[in-house]
């Protein structure tokens, strides 16, 4: 079976195909010719997952599963969650985005922090929703040099290292998208 992921994002698709049982292929937008930004208007995880999802469906008529995935910092009332991709603007830029925070963490003792994805799969016409959370902290400053987004920043609880740290293998086992995946990969994997 193919399934579209609603990504433009190479490492995450990478990152779900090693996860995914054997028969199920992974394809990105780029693999349909999908190259227009899919709105992500909605104001929860949820709502965007559901709506990059259901745009792929209406416009490609291809089974899809999409992703919206949050850092949410406590002593930040949640910040950035929903706007982690654009904290600093519509640029979408990490490096900006993990400085934001920083900044923002200065001098502040609780940095008690969560990232937590949120998958929308629409198979044949009904939808499903998976989550996964994973808790940590957000480190002083960055360390490692796999993975992306806020990964060189943000330390899991449990660990000592930060998920940019990590293998790409041993984050999997652990990150929030890894949990949200592994409940996917559970679901489909019971369909055949």
């Amino acid at each position: 079976m193919k399934l579209i992921f609603a990504t433009q994002n190479q490492h995450k698709a990478k990152e779900i195909q090693q996860m995914m049982p054997v028969g199920i292929e992974i394809k990105t937008l780029r693999d349909i010719g999908c190259h227009e930004d899919i709105p992500e208007t909605a104001d929860t995880l949820e709502g965007n997952a559901a709506m990059k999802a259901q745009y792929v469906v209406d416009h490609y008529k291809v089974n899809c599963f999409a992703d919206d995935t949050g850092l949410e910092i406590d002593s930040l009332n949640g910040e950035p969650g929903v706007y982690s991709a654009r904290y600093a603007g519509e640029e979408k830029n990490a490096e900006n985005n993990m400085d934001l925070v920083l900044k923002k963490l200065n001098g502040v003792q609780n940095r008690k922090a969560r990232f937590r994805t949120v998958i929308s799969l629409m198979l044949d016409g009904e939808e499903h929703q998976f989550e996964g959370i994973v808790n940590g902290t957000i480190r002083q400053e960055r360390s490692g040099t796999e993975g992306f987004g806020y990964d060189p920043i943000f330390q899991p609880d449990g660990y000592t290292q930060t998920f940019s740290e990590m293998s790409m293998e041993e984050k999997n086992k652990i990150s929030h998208r890894g949990r949200a995946i592994q409940k996917l990969v559970k679901y489909l994997s019971s369909l055949s």
